[in-house]
């Protein structure tokens, strides 16, 4: 049976998916409110305890909390005090998000920093692209242009945490991923779970290369 607060949650997640990319935000978004909100969400889902739990915690209304964390309603101070108990954070941490520095980080090309990984040592050559450390969002991203030549071997054994984005620019291969292969040639796409086995198994046409973009979760 799905309870309100799922069906709130489902609510949210489907608004999010039929965000347009290119959009600016609205005005509002750029206020303390919303800057405090996404803050108490952010600490709530870290502790693990959905809006419902936080409600039981504090004595606030499931409704009130919603509005708060959506950043429609103003907290009071015995409002941010609750909360700042029931989350064990400080009354401050609410507001680090407002007016908070926004990094961008602009690589020209051909000035990526060479790297190495675990396919280097198979003639796999890896560019990072760029890099923003601890940020709001709680997400890292590491985003790579890979190129393999005829002195690359194949490495299909690659396994590690989070989400993995492969952008195809140059060349074809076939990319594994747990028991499938896809053929990939320009402008083709992989999105996958990056904690299966992957890596590219067949070389197709050499020089191959590609974007592969990795998130996964910020470190607390």
């Amino acid at each position: 049976m799905t309870t309100t607060v799922e069906t709130a949650d489902m609510a949210g997640r489907a608004a999010q998916l039929r965000q347009d990319p290119h959009s600016t935000r609205e005005e509002r978004e750029k206020v303390l409110e919303v800057a405090i909100g996404r803050e108490v969400r952010a600490f709530r889902r870290q502790k693990g305890i959905t809006v419902a739990d936080l409600a039981e915690l504090t004595g606030l209304s499931i409704g009130m909390l919603s509005k708060i964390e959506n950043g429609n309603t103003s907290p009071s101070l015995t409002t941010l005090q609750a909360l700042s108990h029931a989350l064990s954070v400080p009354l401050t941490a609410f507001f680090r998000g407002f007016e908070e520095h926004r990094e961008a980080v602009h690589t020209p090309a051909g000035t990526g920093v060479e790297t190495e990984r675990a396919g280097t040592r198979a003639g796999h050559q890896y560019n990072l692209l760029g890099h923003i450390g601890s940020n709001a969002s709680g997400v890292m991203v590491e985003p790579y242009l890979i190129t393999l030549t005829h002195e690359s071997d194949i490495f299909p054994t690659f396994q590690h945490g989070g989400i993995e984005t492969i952008y195809m620019l140059e060349g074809e291969l076939q990319y594994r991923h747990n028991d499938t292969l896809y053929h990939l040639q320009p402008g083709d796409t992989l999105f996958f779970d990056a904690d299966a086995p992957h890596g590219p198994e067949v070389l197709d046409k050499l020089p191959a290369r590609y974007l592969s973009i990795i998130a996964y979760p910020q470190s607390t």
